[in-house]
């Protein structure tokens, strides 16, 4: 049967298509990477049912064809499929139905945002935003309460970090909360304050709770059109799949309602909020009909984020007092690590600061009492492993643990990281090559809505390491840069390999699920700059073109 296309224009101008059914389809046109090392390129890629069923000769594939579909990319290159291995899919949905402020270049900046986006959306209800970084913005500091009262002071206003890890509010939010000066900080958590005493309207990793318990919840329909400008934007950026992290229950369910009625165009891998996480502490990970949609682990959280300084590292930040937080007891660590092992589920636990890492591998080590096999064949993983001493990153290979990480944080990260750490701890800071040539499992993550969720920006960041205007400073590590081929290795097989599906996804074997990731560049031997500007031309999860460019 011919496939017969369902495409909707969606707001950015691209279309994202439903076939009711899987064709066969015939590749060809341009470079076709496969990632198997026998045959790491070819002219031609044949699709049957859904699977890969031939890579090798343009003239051999036409002979198998038979009826399938022919597709030219036209000078595109195809790649097996890119997952992005650590994501937070309503955060990426309602980052997009919410005031972005993503790319604000400072605090006169964000609040005029503010302001006009609470004159076009009136109201007495909270005004939520996220996306805002300080830490190259002129002013040189957090922005605070005074900041936001100046532009709107008749409603609550709750406007997230971009590292998800900070808030910053205006009186009326505070007041709400009922945040004032005696109010203690709470555990993992830090009110900042004022020379007076005062709270600035900053709230730090577990303080904002004190807030965001106050701010009416999500409805169902918000949630679910948030699901899907989620996986819509990510199938029209080239993304066959995405491993999603601290996942609340009902989420799932709304995956799982999409994947029955065919509106869900990626693979969803997900990692529950341990308060979320209902039975899978006792029955293991499971998967919807369908197999888009799984339940793989728990995510939990070690420590807070560098900017905010609550990442926890052995010494004293550089450019303040303190040594970060701590976000989760350990005891509840240590009892929910065993559980998993008996249940199978697997572990993936936020560690940015080197303190957060090495507490993170010394109670993998102990849940699994030193033995090392055991805990290699439950792949746990550590989310972001941002900052490793020395003595510790070889437990990652030693121990087996997957090294979960966003390369488009080191390209973010360099403007502040040098403040926060120093020379000497920079050396183990996004150290991609050290890991890879030590033999640890690697993953590539985006952390989006953190980051802007872009396969191509990771994978420029990944082997150029510069930000997007092409600046590095002297100190940032250029020699930690991975080759094109291992960074293509980390979004596909590492990404695979980090849930155990290795076996059918991850390369283009003959034989494996077809989830192919179509770019308008050669990413393997295009000008640096070039890939950054690059975009998705096609997307195919399981022999179904989920997406292809206007």
């Amino acid at each position: 049967m011919r496939l017969k296309f369902a495409c909707l224009a969606v707001a950015w101008g691209l279309a994202v298509c439903g076939p009711a059914q899987a064709a066969d389809l015939l590749i060809f046109g341009g470079p076709i990477y496969t990632g198997v090392d026998a045959q790491p390129k070819v002219e031609a890629l044949l699709v049957k049912d859904g699977r890969v069923a031939f890579t090798g000769s343009l003239a051999e594939a036409r002979k198998q064809a038979g009826r399938a579909q022919s597709i030219d990319l036209k000078g595109a290159a195809a790649y097996p499929g890119f997952v992005d291995a650590h994501a937070h899919l309503m955060g990426i949905g309602l980052r997009e139905m919410t005031l972005n402020l993503e790319g604000t270049l400072s605090i006169a900046e964000m609040t005029g945002k503010v302001k006009a986006w609470s004159a076009a959306h009136p109201g007495s209800h909270v005004l939520s935003g996220r996306g805002w970084i300080e830490t190259h913005y002129p002013e040189k500091r957090f922005p605070n309460r005074a900041d936001l009262d100046a532009v709107v002071s008749d409603r609550p206003v709750v406007l997230g970090r971009a590292d998800g890890h900070a808030i910053v509010v205006n009186s009326k939010m505070l007041a709400l909360a009922g945040i004032t000066r005696d109010t203690p900080d709470p555990a993992g958590g830090q009110i900042l304050r004022d020379a007076a005493g005062e709270p600035t309207g900053m709230l730090v990793d577990n303080a904002k709770a004190l807030v965001t318990s106050k701010v009416p919840p999500t409805s169902e329909a918000q949630m679910r059109e948030a699901a899907q400008r989620a996986v819509d934007l990510y199938a029209s950026r080239g993304w066959t799949g995405m491993h999603s992290v601290s996942v609340a229950a009902k989420d799932v369910a709304i995956l799982g309602d999409m994947a029955a009625a065919g509106t869900l165009p990626i693979r969803v891998d997900n990692f529950m909020d341990l308060a979320s996480q209902g039975t899978l502490l006792t029955t293991g990970p499971s998967a919807d009909p369908t197999g888009l949609v799984r339940v793989d682990g728990i995510k939990m959280y070690m420590d807070g984020a560098l900017g905010s300084r609550g990442a926890a590292l052995l010494a004293p930040y550089e450019d303040a007092p303190g040594t970060g937080l701590l976000l989760t007891p350990a005891d509840l660590i240590a009892k929910t690590l065993l559980a998993a092992r008996k249940s199978k589920a697997q572990i993936a636990i936020h560690a940015i600061g080197d303190r957060g890492n090495r507490l993170v591998l010394d109670a993998f080590e102990t849940a699994f009492d030193g033995d090392p096999a055991q805990l290699r064949a439950a792949r746990w993983r550590i989310e972001h492993a941002q900052v490793i001493s020395p003595t510790d990153l070889p437990r990652f290979a030693d121990l087996g643990v997957i090294a979960s990480m966003q390369p488009s944080h080191a390209i973010g990260d360099l403007y502040f990281a040098p403040a926060r750490l120093g020379e000497a701890r920079l050396k183990g800071a996004y150290a991609w090559a050290d890991l890879w040539a030590s033999g640890a499992h690697m993953a590539t993550g985006t952390d989006a809505p953190v980051e802007k969720g872009d396969p191509l920006v990771e994978f420029y960041a990944a082997t150029y390491r510069h930000d997007l205007k092409g600046f590095a400073g002297s100190n940032w590590g250029l020699d930690e840069v991975l080759t094109r081929p291992q960074a293509l290795a980390m979004i596909t097989k590492g990404a695979a390999y980090a849930v155990f599906r290795e076996k059918d996804l991850g390369d283009l074997a003959v034989g494996k699920a077809a989830d192919i990731s179509v770019f308008s560049v050669d990413l393997m031997t295009a000008p640096f700059p070039d890939i950054a500007k690059a975009h998705a031309v096609m997307t195919v999860v399981a022999g179904k073109v989920v997406y292809r460019a206007r």
